[in-house]
């Protein structure tokens, strides 16, 4: 029996040639496997049928839009997650779902190796291999740029020698990975870490500098996640979507970073994430208000480390899977409304309620109506301050107190 390989294929034009690249190199037949996760561009079957025109045996594709907005954005908006503080993980959250339908088509189809198209310096290859092997741990991998030596000039010239029916003349400066989530841009010029971002890069967003007038957005939460946009009900994936297009049009979202990739190199990314950006100062505003304080102190690590799992591949980890059910625990009362306005660059959140706030107006108040005892506080500051005040006292005591000194002081 023929061996086979379900290669993860975009429609360009080195997922392309890889089909016929990895039948010459291996001598088995190739399924070619596209997923869309919200990238754009061409329709589906417009690239299932040039997948097998390239010469692939089968042709699977699947529209995973809702998917990944439910089962992938989502729980990284519970967990607020930006890797850096900054970066929403654009490209690491597409990844497993893309997995996922790599391993269901190797076992629909009976193939025994998973190919993609990364190469040995990026992230995305181990993203892509852990989480193969994590779902199928016989499957092995393949990556033709990386294992098969397919550098972009001997794509050109296979493509051009089959007459593949596939554009090799047009050379983007930029690698570009987009999805729902955002977009992610690298290599170029940009590979100069003092060259500015210049107009062509962004797509996803408008110039911050001449906005239009400011727009004001109503979000509805419930248990973390988005269920209206100003009183209409939306699936995750259309909030998503209308934020992206709101947002996008004030610019917000735009991010210029270097990063610390899993392989050990610090890269340079631009990113569009207008939807992503605003959805999580959103839903971090609505944790401040129904998330208890201790809980809430705890869940900022957690995030974190949830956060940099996923940007290094290991989404279906132990770890992270456990880190994950006490994220959505935490998530049980965040529910209700956050008022932000969109303008220039920026989503401010200018309002929020919910029928689960721990918030108290007559705690809080300084007005007529406080509740507050605050005769209860002079002995909360004593015991609270009791342990540091007996070791300030040894510290006198064995002659290491604290040298206030001198300098500066008036003298009598």
């Amino acid at each position: 029996m023929t061996e086979r390989v379900v290669l993860a294929y975009s429609g360009g034009l080195d997922t392309s040639v890889g089909i016929g690249w990895i039948a010459e190199a291996t001598g088995a037949e190739v399924i070619a496997v596209a997923v869309d996760v919200g990238q754009g561009g061409e329709d589906l079957e417009v690239i299932r049928q040039r997948a097998l025109d390239c010469g692939a045996v089968e042709a699977y594709v699947a529209d995973a839009r809702d998917e990944f907005a439910t089962e992938y954005c989502m729980p990284a908006l519970k967990a607020n997650a930006l890797y850096l503080d900054r970066y929403p993980l654009v490209s690491a959250l597409s990844r497993p779902v893309i997995v996922k339908h790599l391993v269901r088509a190797a076992r629909q189809f009976g193939a025994t190796t998973v190919a993609h198209g990364c190469t040995g310096k990026g992230n995305d290859q181990v993203r892509f291999e852990v989480g193969i092997t994590s779902l199928a741990p016989d499957l092995t991998c393949l990556a033709p740029v990386r294992d098969l030596a397919l550098t972009r000039d001997k794509a050109i010239e296979f493509a051009t020698r089959n007459a593949l029916p596939i554009e090799t003349t047009k050379h983007n400066p930029f690698s570009i990975d987009q999805n729902v989530w955002g977009r992610a841009v690298e290599t170029g010029f940009l590979e100069d870490i003092w060259n500015g971002p210049t107009k062509d890069v962004y797509t996803y967003t408008d110039d911050p500098t001449f906005p239009p007038v400011a727009d004001e957005v109503v979000i509805t939460f419930e248990a973390g996640v988005p269920v209206a946009l100003d009183g209409i009900p939306v699936t995750p994936l259309q909030a998503i979507q209308e934020m992206n297009r709101r947002a996008g049009a004030q610019g917000i979202g735009r991010i210029d970073i270097v990063e610390d990739r899993l392989v050990g190199i610090k890269s340079r990314e631009v990113y569009e994430a207008p939807g992503a950006i605003a959805l999580i100062a959103a839903h971090q505003e609505l944790e401040n208000v129904t998330v208890e304080r201790e809980q809430a102190r705890f869940k900022r690590g957690v995030e974190q480390r949830w956060t940099e799992l996923v940007y290094d591949g290991q989404w279906f980890s132990p770890l992270k899977k456990s880190l994950e059910v006490f994220v959505d625990d935490t998530q049980r009362y965040v529910s209700g409304d956050v008022r932000v306005v969109l303008h220039g660059g920026r989503a401010t959140v200018t309002g929020r309620r919910s029928d689960a706030s721990l918030y108290d107006f007559n705690l809080a108040t300084y007005d007529t109506g406080d509740s507050f005892d605050q005769s209860a506080a002079k002995g909360f500051i004593e015991i609270y301050g009791l342990s540091s005040k007996l070791a300030a006292a040894r510290d006198v005591r064995f002659g290491n107190g604290v040298d206030l000194g001198t300098q500066g002081g008036i003298s009598g």
